[in-house]
């Protein structure tokens, strides 16, 4: 594998915790309210206006409680005798985090799971001032579907979960285009729809007309077991050979599509996106729009017949969040658009406001993503 790519996996890997903020060293305001990612009827964690967590953890044999948010408040054990605590302010958005009881790292039994870090685990969730885009809301809704594909390569039968849209079931004769979405590093299979709020994101835009009704497709985007400080074992063909091969034939011929390349996409987020780029690259005659989300770009070097990609694509959609841009290591990402652009390609660059790589960069970047599909 190339040690370029070990190196920025290394640095996905790191960089999906909470990102950096403010000390904490005031006290928090006092407008606590539970989480839109707790556990069914639990109080805690609580969020507030500044973008604070506040933890009660019932563990009265426990000598010492922490969480992995860096710069958070000592825990301390109250008259109840539960541990109480809480963060600095922290980004908008999905945080995926550990407790601490006396040296041992723990999920919250009070937050939902989630497959990050590979591993299941607690996250929380801090409301977004634009939350509304990935809400649940009275709209017509699409179904997620989980499915499992034989895949003679590997020799295992493979899941995939499948966005079908609105409409999909009562409309029979109706053949959709497909997206391929691929997770990160650490993630699998569930991410877009756990964690990517894809269905919501997708049923908001196509209820407000902003979006064509398309299928998406989320896959598991390995085919061996690699664990952290194994990545260099990482070899992209046979999961390569697994999607294009295998994926594709099966949803085409399991779902409704449209069967064509010009109805074909992929993006991905961070390894996803790398993953995006190398198999598109070299699978011209099946993607015709690419999303690369915080993983990478790709420039007219990288380009190798340029007649042949200008005729076939029809999208380059490239995003970061506004304080990662630094982290790019494959070139100015925006100057690698703009000379697609000037070549004669469509290519779009996209930057969230005050985000890093996290989830809130992604959802927005698929916000930004599929209005831009499968244009007549």
């Amino acid at each position: 594998m190339n040690p370029n790519l070990t190196l920025l996996f290394l640095i996905t890997a790191l960089a999906s915790g909470p990102s950096l903020g403010q000390s904490n060293t005031n006290a928090p305001v006092e407008d606590w309210k539970p989480a839109s990612s707790n556990q069914p009827g639990k109080e805690y964690p609580k969020v507030n206006s500044e973008g604070r967590v506040k933890f009660r953890i019932v563990a009265p044999k426990a000598q010492s409680v922490g969480v992995s948010f860096r710069d958070s408040s000592p825990f301390t054990k109250g008259e109840d005798g539960a541990w109480y605590g809480y963060t600095r302010p922290l980004d908008e958005g999905f945080h995926y985090y550990t407790l601490n009881l006396d040296g041992a790292e723990v999920p919250d039994p009070n937050s939902l799971m989630f497959f990050g870090a590979q591993r299941w685990g607690s996250a929380v969730e801090l409301p977004a001032k634009d939350q509304d885009f990935y809400a649940l809301r009275d709209v017509p809704h699409g179904q997620l579907r989980e499915v499992f594909f034989p895949s003679k390569s590997t020799g295992t039968q493979r899941r995939a979960f499948v966005y079908t849209p609105p409409g999909y079931d009562q409309n029979p004769d109706q053949r959709y285009p497909v997206l391929y979405l691929q997770h990160g590093w650490g993630e699998n299979e569930y991410g877009w729809g756990a964690q990517g709020r894809t269905r919501e994101i997708m049923d908001n835009l196509i209820a407000e007309n902003k979006s064509r009704p398309f299928i998406i497709v989320m896959i598991y985007g390995m085919t061996n077991e690699t664990r952290m400080g194994g990545l260099r074992d990482f070899d992209i063909a046979p999961f390569e050979t697994v999607l294009v091969k295998e994926l594709i034939p099966y949803i085409d011929s399991h779902f409704r599509t449209l069967p064509t390349q010009p109805n074909r996409a992929m993006a991905g987020l961070s390894m996803g996106g790398m993953e995006t780029r190398t198999i598109t690259l070299r699978n011209l005659d099946t993607f015709s729009h690419i999303g690369i989300f915080s993983g990478g770009s790709i420039g007219l070097t990288n380009i190798t017949d340029l007649p042949a990609f200008k005729a076939g694509n029809k999208l380059v959609f490239v995003s970061y969040g506004s304080r990662e841009l630094g982290n790019s290591r494959s070139g100015d990402p925006k100057a690698n658009i703009e000379a697609l652009k000037a070549a004669g390609i469509h290519g779009v660059f996209y930057v969230s406001p005050d985000t890093a790589h996290e989830w809130q960069s992604w959802r927005r970047s698929l916000r930004e993503f599929a209005p831009l599909l499968f244009k007549d």
